[in-house]
């Protein structure tokens, strides 16, 4: 399925990982929201289980393993063109995951990978549905 343009929402996962006040986040290299920072993710694979991939995403992005907590939410990420029309269209399942390893490994998938204090993320350019679901969730 084209991720540009859809005839279909795409489902996607992400996964926020907490170490004491510091959460894993990736620099987006692609579109929607290029280089701006967000929660490790990405699409669920033909067959694969929502938290198989969210587990799968946070390795190949960031080279942390991670076990999931909980479900945290299900979010939407719709971009309209000028016209009007679906650009993009995410359901979005995201988790709470806690880190097995501390060592960030940036893949290429990504612009950069790091720790953040959370404190830090008032001031950092993060994508409108992470800031959406930190607010939610009481983390800004």
């Amino acid at each position: 399925m084209k991720r540009v343009y859809p005839t279909a929402p795409l489902v996607g996962v992400g996964v926020l990982v907490l170490d004491g006040d510091r959460i894993l986040m990736i620099r987006r290299r692609g579109e929607p929201d290029v280089g701006l920072w967000t929660i490790p993710g990405g699409l669920v694979e033909l067959g694969e289980k929502v938290e198989d991939a969210a587990v799968r995403e946070v390795e190949e992005e960031t080279g942390i393993k991670v076990k999931l907590k909980r479900l945290l939410d299900v979010v939407n990420k719709i971009v309209l063109d000028e016209d009007g029309r679906v650009k993009y269209h995410f359901v979005i399942v995201d988790f709470l995951g806690e880190p097995l390893n501390l060592q960030v490994k940036p893949s290429p998938e990504v612009l950069d990978a790091a720790w953040v204090k959370l404190s830090d993320l008032q001031t950092m350019p993060i994508t409108s549905t992470l800031r959406e679901l930190l607010t939610k969730h009481g983390y800004l």
